[in-house]
């Protein structure tokens, strides 16, 4: 039986890996992800890309998330991304710019090729519900869903409990008129959710709290069946 899940609250879109990101009103989605996500990453001389941490593909980096990146005003096939620095201000050259602000001369920016960018699957969704309940058990400290990274934060109906997320696995959803996803497992939390971003400061509670309550896990990552659009406003319906 076809159950609401939610409202579309906000989008986001990362165009270069572990940088901020830009919120969007609407945008397409097809099997990779929403179009230009995580598209450019900053790539050292071994082939590693920037992230929050060390592993296999990534490297941490630290200073990224004082960054952030958007796609031009009106751009329907994203390009290059624009790289914003703390102040605000576009970059004139990206890849110049990151070598110094990482004291890196091994650093570039780089667009996807054969090795993914994506940590693991091509959509995050985040409920307001797992939100508010972080917010509650961290007080004092400032919150929101920028330390997550989502691709879509989902307003959830009054009384929906936290990590209702958890529910979905195995279960499909159409999002808005033409876009289907299929919930496949949660992600694994590490120090980048604690790290200070532009106007967020570094909070180690966040991540204890998540690693004592839900085993470290927060969000639902998807997979796409059907390509469409994902527009702010519409309603999430799990099949």
């Amino acid at each position: 039986m076809a159950e609401n899940a939610g409202v579309i609250e906000r989008i986001w879109r990362y165009p270069i890996k572990s940088t901020g990101g830009e919120r969007l009103r609407g945008v397409r989605v097809d099997e990779r992800g929403l179009a230009g996500d995580r598209l450019y990453a900053v790539r050292d001389a071994e082939g590693k890309f920037g992230s929050g941490k060390n592993t296999r593909r990534f490297r941490r980096m630290d200073g990224l998330l004082h960054l952030s990146s958007r796609y031009a005003p009106g751009d329907q096939e994203p390009g290059l991304p624009e790289l914003v620095d703390p102040h605000g201000r576009v970059v004139a050259d990206a890849t110049a710019y990151l070598r110094t602000c990482l004291g890196r001369d091994d650093v570039e920016l780089a667009r996807e090729g054969v090795v993914s960018h994506f940590d693991q699957l091509p959509l995050s969704v985040l409920t307001t519900a797992t939100l508010d309940w972080i917010r509650a058990e961290v007080p004092g400290v400032p919150v929101d869903e920028r330390r997550f990274r989502p691709n879509l934060l989902l307003r959830t109906p009054p009384g929906t409990p936290p990590f209702v997320e958890d529910e979905w696995i195995g279960r499909k959803a159409r999002v808005g008129d033409t876009l289907h996803i299929e919930f496949l497992r949660s992600s694994e939390r590490c120090v980048m959710t604690n790290q200070a971003q532009q106007d967020l400061p570094h909070a180690p509670l966040i991540l204890k709290t998540i690693a004592r309550a839900h085993d470290n896990r927060l969000d639902m990552l998807a997979g796409v069946i059907t390509p469409g659009t994902v527009r702010v406003g519409e309603t999430v319906v799990l099949a």
